[in-house]
């Protein structure tokens, strides 16, 4: 069973910096666990009366996208020989207050990139809080 152990985040000053962990276990090699460069990666959040939203993707070929509200800020990362996936979180803003969540599953279709039902798996969830 694939799981999902996240770290990171924390209290920090609009215009500042966060780097977020996510870090996989639990693969057995078998063909529907291989290994982490097999599995499609994303961060999601969740602010306190908002939707939910995707808002960085990688893919296992590193291809990255970015939701608009991030792009040129964060930066989503993996090192598969880590087993460990990143988001770097720069020029922070209140906005960026949320629950962060890591996401993974294989074969994810690259339209399908943000959409949260694509991933079955899901780390526990990291706070970030950025006050003005």
């Amino acid at each position: 069973q694939v799981q999902l152990r996240q770290s990171g985040g924390g209290s920090v000053q609009a215009g500042g910096s966060l780097r977020l962990s996510c870090e996989a276990s639990g693969f057995t090699g078998s063909i529907y666990d291989r290994t982490f460069s097999a599995y499609d990666l994303a961060w999601f959040r969740q602010a306190p009366g908002k939707e939910r939203e995707g808002i960085a993707a990688i893919d296992t070929a590193g291809t990255t996208s970015y939701v608009d509200s991030v792009k040129g800020r964060f930066i989503i990362s993996r090192d598969n020989a880590l087993n460990t996936l990143y988001l770097q979180m720069n020029s922070l803003k209140p906005e960026d207050s949320a629950m962060y969540y890591c996401r993974a599953d294989q074969e994810v279709r690259r339209s399908e990139a943000f959409d949260w039902y694509e991933y079955n798996y899901q780390g526990q969830g990291t706070q970030v809080t950025v006050s003005s």
